[in-house]
């Protein structure tokens, strides 16, 4: 199956992160590419890559970077599938100029922006934004949440020696 979401670093540096979502897309059975793309150094890849993506399969880019924060910009301006920015921590600022710098997208040329180093977000946002027309990626992503869900209910236990809310609190 081809990849249905396509991971853009920028750099290198940015890989840790990117495994950290491909990561979660294994879990959800969400095909998935990676690639490195810097919107500075290499601008003609990047966009080749975005406007390469519909044809071939791809539905929702990540794209990740730090400082000046570019490439979830310079993507969405070649395409009009959908992107979502994760500006990551780095540089004297600590990734509030990458989180500026994908949240404030010039009119026309939309980004969804989640916060500094919000992998996890992109990744559930992707997801979400597929299972609009994939009924077993719906149902995979029900059964993620109900274990998110659980696992939050269950540390409820760790509470002990404390005055906890009881349980009747949440029915």
């Amino acid at each position: 199956m081809s990849a249905k979401v396509g991971i853009v670093i920028g750099s290198k540096s940015d890989l840790e992160r990117g495994k950290e979502a491909a990561k979660l897309l294994e879990e959800l059975a969400i095909p998935y590419e990676i690639t490195i793309a810097s919107a500075h150094r290499t601008p003609d890849d990047v966009a080749s890559y975005a406007k390469r993506a519909a044809e071939r399969g791809i539905g929702v880019i990540i794209a990740m970077a730090g400082l000046a924060a570019a490439l979830p910009g310079a993507i969405a301006a070649y395409t009009l599938i959908p992107v979502i920015g994760v500006p990551l921590e780095a540089g004297a600022l600590k990734g509030v100029d990458a989180l500026l710098s994908v949240a404030q997208m010039p009119p026309g040329v939309p980004v969804a922006a989640v916060g500094i180093g919000g992998v996890k977000n992109a990744v559930l946002m992707a997801a979400r934004i597929l299972s609009l027309s994939d009924g077993a990626l719906r149902e995979r992503l029900n059964s993620y949440v109900a274990r998110a869900s659980g696992d939050v209910q269950s540390a409820r236990s760790s509470l002990e020696g404390l005055p906890a809310a009881p349980d009747e609190a949440f029915d």
